[in-house]
């Protein structure tokens, strides 16, 4: 079968290549460039939990040597800090000036690194995979579908057609893809700017990324000042000037003179010592393409979402459109077009997309409008920050990951489901199990490998060997059941999942969100479960079909 072309060679299509290469798919990188990315100190991205576990499992290289996790987060108004947050080893502890608001949250630190040395690991990874073929200095310029594939022109000094069976664009705001396929691309240009500035430096806060409000120097003028320092390795920091509404250029100076004032302010030097490596604007857009899928051409990051103010991180979200297609596309191009499949991939990816941006366009006036009635209420400045925190941390209706509650693919209502911690659709949390060689892996490391996951919560198990406890209790039970499934499926145990009682069962999408819980082994429930996931069934393997999967799976 024809390999699938993925236009766009940045960091979504380059993972997206990555996953598909996983799941022994085939794939045609077109890369406008010429193989390498220009290092831009100023360019970075932070990744959350799941997005830096995907790539870091894809890549095989801790990526947290290349950045760094922060060690805090803090949130300043005025001269007064509102709120502050101490990781440590994945744990945080949470101080803010109202004790009673402490949640007790773990989620792990951000990730903060820069984007050439992101995708840098990404080339180094695809280097050694023999099924992707990265082809530089290509432009695409045509698209011609037909029922059985996809054929692609690509302009360059090699030009070339190449024949696939999909085509992914991954080629970012201006996509081409997008254009070709007439999607409409509606939304909002500029809703934020910010200068941008990559500088080494001395800050009081090593380590912590800080939000700063209003801060005592900018308290005149046409805008009262918003700034973001976020780490980097080896000294650096990222800071971010929100701009005033408007056009008004950015000058070397007037960033100059930022960065003066702001590192004087927080050093509290006349004269701070830095070194400016790098500067940019940064415009975030808020746009929202119609379609993600024509037939055989899908839409993905950039190409298909632009968002970004408050905090929320757009390559966050093209990460998690490459985690969500990858696995759809390898079971389709293994065993045939699966169309409900398939077209679950927009139903749940630009349902996501378009709740963030919602809930990003409900609180920006409030944040943003500069005073009212709202504003003087007690209380509402603690309340936009924590707001502006949460974009910032990979929290809560700006910044946490989508739960698939209404996806096409949930299963009906069963008898045997059972409520744990994680609800239906979400992310499931990432606990050790036990794999069938008898090894402890953690959960998220067997993702991405084109099974389904079916974890039993066995208390006790691993203080066992797997041959003492494999062919007693419920086991055989369930083993049986998995390998009636219609699709390949893994088995692993736990010993525990937070709010799952001992024999609970769980049902887990390749790409790490949770099908359902149920109480026991109740196999009847688990296939309807599991055809439901695939989009109503899948066509079985040739060899050992729907067999639990090894541990290379």
């Amino acid at each position: 079968m024809d390999p699938v072309i993925i236009a766009g060679a940045g960091p979504v299509g380059l993972t997206l290549a990555l996953a598909l290469a996983r799941q022994e798919v085939p794939c045609v990188v077109l890369d406008e460039g010429p193989g390498k990315d220009e290092p831009r100190p100023a360019r970075t991205v932070v990744l959350h939990e799941d997005t830096a576990d995907l790539l870091e499992r894809l890549t095989g290289l801790p990526l947290a040597r290349a950045g760094v996790r922060w060690a805090g987060w803090r949130s300043m108004r005025r001269k007064q800090v509102t709120r502050e947050i101490r990781f440590d080893g994945g744990a945080e502890d949470e101080h803010r000036d109202v004790p009673e608001e402490q949640d007790g949250d773990t989620a792990p630190a951000p990730l903060h690194l820069p984007q050439h040395v992101l995708t840098g690991a990404l080339r180094t990874a695809l280097a050694r995979e023999t099924l992707v073929k990265v082809a530089v200095d290509s432009r695409l310029d045509t698209i011609e579908q037909e029922s059985s594939g996809v054929t692609a022109h690509a302009r360059g000094p090699k030009g070339a057609w190449w024949r696939g069976s999909y085509l992914v664009g991954c080629d970012g705001p201006r996509s081409t893809v997008r254009k070709l396929q007439d999607i409409r691309f509606p939304g909002r240009t500029a809703v934020e700017r910010h200068a941008v500035a990559a500088l080494r430096t001395e800050l009081p806060w090593p380590g912590e990324a800080l939000l700063h409000r209003t801060p005592p120097w900018r308290m005149s003028g046409p805008s009262a000042g918003e700034i973001t320092a976020r780490p980097l390795p080896d000294g650096v920091w990222r800071l971010d000037w929100l701009l005033p509404p408007g056009k008004d250029l950015v000058t070397p100076e007037l960033l100059v003179t930022r960065i003066r004032e702001t590192l004087t302010g927080w050093t509290g030097d006349s004269a701070p010592a830095y070194e400016l490596l790098d500067t940019g604007v940064h415009i975030v857009h808020h746009r929202l393409a119609r379609r993600w899928r024509v037939g055989r051409v899908f839409l993905a990051g950039d190409a298909a979402h632009l968002l970004g103010a408050l905090g929320t991180q757009g390559l966050d979200e093209g990460l998690r459109d490459a985690g969500n297609l990858a696995w759809k596309l390898a079971l389709a191009w293994h065993h045939g077009p699966h169309e409900a499949l398939l077209d679950s991939y927009q139903a749940e990816r630009r349902a996501a997309v378009a709740a963030r941006l919602r809930a990003t366009d409900q609180v920006l006036p409030l944040l943003r409008g500069g005073g009212g009635l709202r504003a003087c209420l007690p209380g509402s400045a603690r309340g936009h920050d924590a707001l502006l925190a949460d974009g910032h941390l990979g929290r809560g209706a700006l910044g946490a990951p989508a739960v698939y509650s209404g996806s096409p693919l949930a299963p009906p209502r069963l008898d045997g489901e059972v409520p744990v911690g994680t609800p239906p659709g979400a992310p499931v949390t990432d606990v050790r199990v036990t794999a069938e060689d008898g090894t402890f892996v953690r959960l998220r490391d067997r993702l991405g490998r084109g099974a389904l996951l079916v974890v039993l919560i066995a208390p006790g198990t691993g203080v066992w060997e797997r041959k003492h406890w494999v062919t007693a209790g419920v086991m055989p039970r369930l083993a049986a059941a998995v390998t009636a499934l219609p699709c390949r499926a893994e088995l692993l145990v736990a010993e525990s999942y937070p709010g799952a009682a001992a024999h609970t069962v769980l049902l887990v999408r390749p790409d790490g969100h949770l099908v359902t819980a149920l109480g026991g082994v109740r196999p009847a429930d688990l296939y309807t479960a599991a055809e439901a996931a695939v989009g109503g069934g899948a066509a079985r393997t040739t060899a050992g079909a729907g067999a639990a999967a090894g541990p290379g799976a």
